[in-house]
C-alpha cells in the first residue's frame, strides 16, 4: 500500500486506511500509521515535549532552521516519531538513514549535497557511523559546508561544498557512545525515559481506536503493564492480542482476554519474555544464581552474547532481577521469587563464584 505524503489526512481517512493495511497484513505500514503526528498528540515525554516545542516555535518565529537536536534513549521510545513530528513542525521534508549505512564520507557528502534548505535530516544510531564521515559531519552541522577530496596522495584537492541550511536530528541508544565534538554540536538535547503504566494505557486506548478494536480499561492495563515501558511493545502486543480476541474471543478485550492472549506468547505478568525466562532460569537453575559471566550465559541460552547484553540485560537490571558485579552476572532474591525458586544456601553451591566475567 502506498501511503500519500503530500499533506495531512484527517482522522476519517487516516481510519480507513490503517484498518486497511492492518487488514491486509501490512505491519510496517500499521506501526507507522500509529505514530501520533505532532506533539500534542505525543504521549509521554512531558519535559522533553515541553523543551522541544520551545525549540520549534522560536526557529518558526525567527523564520530560521531549526537547531540540531539528538535524541538518545532506550529502542521503542518514540525517537523516529519525534524525529517526523520535527520535520511536520517546521512544515520541512524528511530524509531519513542510519549510522551503519555511512560507512564513508563519501556516503554522507552524497547525502548532505541533496538536501533541500529547511529539510530535516535523521541519522538513527548515529554512534554507530564511521569516523571519517563523522568527522565531516562535524563541519556540516556548524558551518553547512564540506570539503570533498578529489584524488589521492600529494596531489589530493579538497574542493569546499556550501550546503543549504538544515536540521539533524541524530538518535543514538548509546549516547556515552558519542565523542564530545559531536554531541556538542546539537543545539538540544533530549533523553527518552521509559513510559509509566498509565501514559502506556493512553497509547494502547488510542492505538485501538485507530485499529477499530474494543478494549475496557482492564484490558489496556494489562497490556500497558506488561509492555516494559515501552509504547512500541505495547502497540505490537495490543496487535497480538486483538488476534488472540477475534479468534478465541468475541473481539472484545478485556483484563481475562489480555491475560490469556499475552499467556499465549509468553509475555508474562511482568513482561518478561521467552528469552528473559530462560537468562534468568539458566542463571538460577544452573549457576545457582551466579556469579556467571556474560559469554557463559549467553552459550547457556543458546544465543549470542550481543543479543543477552543488548535485549534481555537492560530490562533484567531495570525490573532488579538481575545484577552487574565485576565478577559477572548475579541473580537477585527477586528473581528467584518470579521464578518460585528457592535459592541456596549461602555457600551450598559448589559453583557459585566459578564463573568468571
Amino acid at each position: 500500500m502506498n501511503w500519500d505524503e503530500t499533506g495531512p489526512d484527517t482522522d476519517e481517512r487516516l481510519d480507513e486506511r490503517l484498518v486497511q493495511a492492518d487488514a491486509d497484513g501490512e505491519d510496517t505500514a500499521v506501526e507507522a500509521a500509529l505514530r501520533p503526528k505532532d506533539l500534542d498528540e505525543f504521549v509521554g515525554q512531558e519535559k522533553v515535549r515541553e523543551q522541544l516545542d520551545l525549540v520549534l516555535k522560536a526557529a518558526r518565529a525567527r523564520g530560521a532552521t531549526a537547531d540540531h537536536v539528538l535524541l538518545s534513549g532506550a529502542p521503542g521510545l518514540g525517537k523516529t516519531t519525534l524525529s517526523m513530528i520535527i520535520a511536520a513542525e517546521m512544515g520541512a521534508p524528511i530524509r531519513i538513514t542510519s549510522g551503519p549505512a555511512i560507512q564513508h564520507a563519501g556516503d554522507l557528502a552524497a547525502i548532505l549535497s541533496s538536501l533541500q534548505e529547511g529539510e530535516v535530516l535523521f541519522l538513527d544510531e548515529i554512534h554507530r557511523m564511521s569516523r571519517p564521515a563523522e568527522e565531516m559531519l562535524y563541519m556540516a552541522m556548524e558551518d553547512f559546508r564540506v570539503d570533498v577530496i578529489v584524488g589521492k596522495g600529494p596531489g589530493a584537492t579538497a574542493i569546499p561544498l556550501e550546503l543549504p541550511p538544515f536540521t539533524l536530528v541524530g538518535a543514538t541508544t548509546r549516547a556515552g557512545l558519542l565523542p564530545p565534538p559531536l554531541r556538542d554540536r546539537f543545539g538540544f538535547t533530549g533523553h527518552m525515559e521509559f513510559y509509566a503504566p498509565t501514559e502506556l494505557e493512553r497509547v494502547v486506548h488510542r492505538s485501538a481506536r485507530l485499529l477499530d478494536v474494543e478494549i475496557d480499561a482492564d484490558g489496556a492495563a494489562e497490556i500497558a503493564g506488561r509492555s516494559r515501558g515501552t509504547p512500541r511493545i505495547a502497540n505490537r502486543l495490543l496487535r497480538r492480542v486483538r488476534d488472540y480476541a477475534q479468534v478465541k474471543a468475541d473481539g472484545r478485550i478485556d483484563r481475562p482476554v489480555a491475560a490469556a492472549a499475552l499467556g499465549v506468547y509468553e509475555v508474562d505478568a511482568r513482561g518478561l519474555d521467552r528469552l528473559d525466562r530462560a537468562v534468568l532460569g539458566a542463571l538460577l537453575k544452573l549457576f545457582g544464581g551466579g556469579p556467571v559471566g556474560l559469554s557463559t550465559l549467553a552459550v547457556a541460552v543458546g544465543e549470542e552474547r550481543e543479543t543477552v547484553e543488548e535485549v534481555a540485560e537492560p530490562f533484567l537490571v531495570r525490573e532488579g532481577l538481575l545484577a552487574r558485579t565485576p565478577r559477572g552476572r548475579v541473580a537477585t532474591p527477586a528473581a528467584w521469587a518470579h521464578l518460585g525458586l528457592v535459592p541456596p544456601q549461602q555457600g551450598g553451591k559448589g559453583q557459585q563464584g566459578l564463573f568468571g566475567a
